[in-house]
Parts: structure tokens; sequence; C-alpha cells
């Protein structure tokens, strides 16, 4: 069924990627590492924009 699906790509991934983010960013800021920072910043808009990309495409 293609709610599983939408339920998974709206509700689980974007909370796990924003989580991990979150996560690199203050670990990246508190170490002064430029990568880990900039990983983080990337995953955070991954996340944020992963939902509609894929949501577009599975309705």
């Amino acid at each position: 069924m293609a709610a599983n699906g939408t339920i998974l790509f709206s509700h689980i991934l974007p909370v796990i990627l924003g989580f991990l983010a979150i996560i690199l960013v203050i670990s990246g800021s508190l170490e002064e590492s430029k990568t880990k920072l900039g990983v983080g910043i990337v995953l955070f808009v991954v996340a944020c924009l992963f939902p509609y990309l894929i949501l577009s495409v599975l309705i």
C-alpha cells in the first residue's frame, strides 16, 4: 500500500535525519570541525526537502 511508504517518507526518515543533523551541527560547532558542521547543515536541508521530493513522486 502507498500509505506505508508515505508514512515512512513523511514522518520517520525526516525525523531520523534531522536528529542526526542536529547532533552533527552541535558536535561540529563545539569541536570547531568545519566538516561535521557542513555535513550537519547539508543533512538538515536534505531532511527538510526529502519528504517533498519523494512524496511528489509517490502521490
